[in-house]
């Protein structure tokens, strides 16, 4: 036979592969029904014991037991649709899957960790007892064919569902509960590198699920002992891991209650300013600055701290950002530096002193450090919120910076993916808005319009392709427009006027809404 290519390689591969993970959450109902379940002793087993400790890991008898739960609750909602349509059928065979998964799923769990919580045993015989209960029923429907009858056993079906539903919440909180309470024992007790680098692992993963897994982990103390970690030398090498886990987990106000009450501001501001950490820990720190900076958060009582350490982070942040080596790097510090300019206008005037503006215009003219959309969006709203400060505009002139701000509005996805357009979307509107405030200047007012930023702010307006259909955009541009006219009222003609800058703002943004392709 003649040898297969590579990728034909890899694809088969991959595709078995992946049929082997699917396989473990796959069972024969009526086998399973036969059976109920009940596994197969591996006591006095030490063969069976060596495979199960060897091919699963604790991250992996999370993600098998989430995977399992989001089967589990997928079922449940598609039952519930079902039922509403009267597909007894359907309803019924669905609710002996569910039987299965929820046993399967109680019987691996157990496996792993040979649980002997009584709380954890009660609610497992209520889910168990229920879902049994759930199948007896649905099956009990089937066989009558009376519409009437079938019509009175509808509500007792929801609300067997129903409490099915709720034991398998309350037992899902209780065992990812106390999985993470294993895993932060054995980061506070465990004095070895390994085992704590891998429960932070593990407790990564477990964030990466989502909000509610990152309030349960910061209810039972992972801010604490994360940060814990951070303040010993010993551990100095885990610290990026540590910090990027802290950064998931913050976005919960649970979290930002835990990082205020351990001083954890403080504690970024050490790891900021001390030139021993590497660049990595370094960009960590910031990710996390970030995070609890997000002009997006609703709670920001936690921050009260922040304004005590703000002006060493934000010099660090300044350094970080002059001293990037990757473009993964300058955006963690950007970002962070662009969040904190929202959150108190003092962090302008403190980048004003540092020449930040001047740092950030260098860094933009090299493509290695700023090399996505994601990137000048940073850049393009720290100079937005610096804008509103007379000295900015000769550092804009002295730094070329009305050169990139022109080139910003021409920003295009290269991908179309719909997270990068959103970015191309934002640094056109922040260019503009930038080009507004600072276009008081007549200086700079003067360098906007020899770079010919008249035309483009006028194809923007009246092309919605050009600004991606975007609203915000175009108010932003209407803006810009009508002051850079009142600075130089020869740049437009008659039409444009009449158009885009001599109505009231809102009757030209109809006018632009309103426009056809055909007509640009």
């Amino acid at each position: 036979l003649p040898s297969l290519p590579s990728s034909m390689h890899l694809i088969q591969v991959d595709s078995v592969q992946r049929w082997m993970e699917d396989l473990k959450l796959m069972t024969d109902c009526e086998c399973m029904c036969i059976l109920q379940s009940k596994p197969i002793s591996i006591e006095k087993d030490e063969q069976n014991e060596l495979i199960l400790s060897s091919q699963y890991s604790t991250c992996d008898n999370l993600q098998l037991l989430l995977k399992r739960a989001w089967i589990i609750s997928t079922e449940l909602t598609r039952i519930a649709q079902k039922l509403e349509k009267n597909r007894w059928q359907r309803v019924h065979s669905m609710t002996v899957r569910v039987n299965c998964h929820v046993r399967s799923m109680i019987n691996e769990y157990n496996t792993f960790t040979r649980s002997s919580a009584e709380e954890m045993h009660r609610l497992e015989k209520l889910l168990i007892d229920k879902c049994s209960e759930f199948t007896a029923f649905t099956e009990r429907c089937l066989q009558t064919e009376d519409e009437e009858i079938l019509k009175s056993m509808k509500s007792g079906v929801n609300e067997t569902l129903t409490t099915v539903a709720q034991y398998f919440g309350q037992l899902i909180e209780l065992v990812l509960t106390r999985e993470a309470q294993n895993l932060l024992r054995q980061i506070e007790l465990s004095g070895s590198l390994y085992v704590t680098e891998s429960a932070i692992s593990s407790l990564f993963s477990l964030a990466q699920e989502g909000a509610h897994l990152c309030r349960i982990i910061a209810k039972e103390g992972g801010v604490v002992a994360l940060f814990k970690i951070c303040r010993q030398d010993c551990f100095r090498c885990l610290y990026p891991q540590t910090l990027r886990t802290l950064a998931s987990i913050c976005c919960v106000e649970e979290g930002m209650h835990q990082l205020e009450k351990v001083d954890g501001i403080l504690c970024l501001a050490d790891i900021l300013t001390d030139n021993s950490h590497s660049e990595a820990t370094h960009a960590e720190a910031a990710a996390v600055i970030a995070q609890i900076t997000s002009p997006h958060l609703t709670f920001t009582q936690h921050l009260s701290s922040f304004l005590e350490n703000m002006e060493e982070i934000v010099t660090a942040l300044v350094k970080l950002c002059q001293e990037a080596s990757s473009g993964e790097v300058f955006l963690l510090a950007s970002a962070a530096l662009a969040n904190i300019t929202f959150f108190d206008t003092m962090a302008c005037e403190i980048l004003l002193q540092l020449n930040a503006m001047k740092i950030l215009l260098a860094a933009c003219s090299d493509k290695r450090i700023v090399d996505t959309p994601y990137s000048r969006d940073q850049v393009v709203t720290i100079l937005a919120n610096m804008s509103v400060l007379d000295q900015c505009a000769s550092e804009i002139i002295q730094g070329n910076g009305v050169q990139l701000l022109m080139e910003m509005l021409f920003e295009k996805s290269s991908s179309g993916n719909a997270a990068e357009v959103a970015a191309c979307e934002r640094v056109q509107q922040k260019s503009a808005v930038t080009l507004a405030r600072l276009s008081r200047d007549p200086e700079v007012a003067d360098a906007a319009v020899k770079l010919s930023c008249i035309p483009r702010l006028i194809k923007l307006c009246r092309s919605p392709t050009e600004r991606n259909n975007s609203d915000s955009v175009l108010v932003a541009c209407l803006a810009a427009l009508r002051r850079l006219a009142v600075m130089s009222p020869g740049g437009l003609e008659d039409s444009d006027f009449q158009q885009l800058v001599k109505p009231r703002l809102v009757d030209s943004f109809l006018l632009c809404t309103n426009m056809e392709e055909s007509f640009v």
